[in-house]
């Protein structure tokens, strides 16, 4: 019996030649840099008091999307000290963020961090905002105790019906299960550009039949980490 064999035409013949000459030329081409890593990194304009410190350059950025989450409880509590509670004796309460963090360059929807509260080893467990790389589970703890927290509600850079910019010193960091160390060197994290996220009306928590109900927040903001100067 005679074997057939499937014959090659000129078409296909060009499409692969056109296919190779693309590839090669991809390979000969530099990849663009980032815009979210290193020096392709642009800062916003900050009031002073959420200037980072002189020796620390930003290294890393990332645009998130998430949700600050609040709780509606009995006030005052261990969240929520009397100065700051309502007549009715109910306030909503943060109890901390979930959002992930993308790459900072337009158009780019790659994943790079994920946002929430978490313990911070380096305090023997004391809870804090979190970090963690997701590319090598390196995270980093902000520290958000007062007067280390520094936050700004100035109109001229916060929009209306947002949660505050802040600057937040390193807490605590940790390298990932394989060694991975993205976000250890991490001294100070920047949050600006934000928008949403505030607690709901004071209203929808005023009552004893209201402890306990949850309020998830939609937000957006811009994340800048800064390292040591080299």
């Amino acid at each position: 019996m005679k074997t057939l064999k499937r014959s090659v035409r000129p078409t296909t013949l060009l499409i692969a030649g056109m296919a190779a000459l693309s590839l090669s030329v991809a390979a000969a081409k530099p990849r663009l840099a980032l815009a979210g890593h290193g020096d392709d990194i642009v800062v916003p304009d900050v009031p002073f008091n959420l200037r980072v410190p002189h020796g620390n350059e930003v290294y890393l950025a990332g645009h998130a999307e998430g949700t600050q989450n609040y709780i509606c409880m009995p006030c005052p509590n261990a969240i929520t000290p009397k100065e700051k509670c309502p007549a009715s004796g109910f306030a909503w309460a943060f109890i901390g963020p979930q959002a992930t963090l993308f790459d900072i360059q337009d158009g780019d929807d790659d994943q790079i961090i994920t946002h929430f509260n978490s313990p911070n080893p380096v305090e023997f467990g004391t809870e804090r905002p979190t970090w963690q790389s997701s590319r090598d589970s390196s995270s980093v703890w902000g520290n958000n105790t007062p007067p280390a927290l520094q936050s700004s509600t100035d109109s001229k850079f916060v929009a209306d019906h947002a949660i505050p910019w802040l600057l937040l010193p390193m807490a605590g960091t940790q390298v990932g299960p394989t060694g991975g160390d993205t976000l250890t060197k991490t001294t100070f994290i920047q949050r600006l550009r934000t928008e949403g996220g505030v607690a709901p009306d004071a209203s929808l928590c005023a009552s004893a039949t209201d402890t306990g109900k949850k309020a998830l927040q939609p937000y957006k903001a811009d994340y800048f980490f800064y390292k040591a100067s080299n």
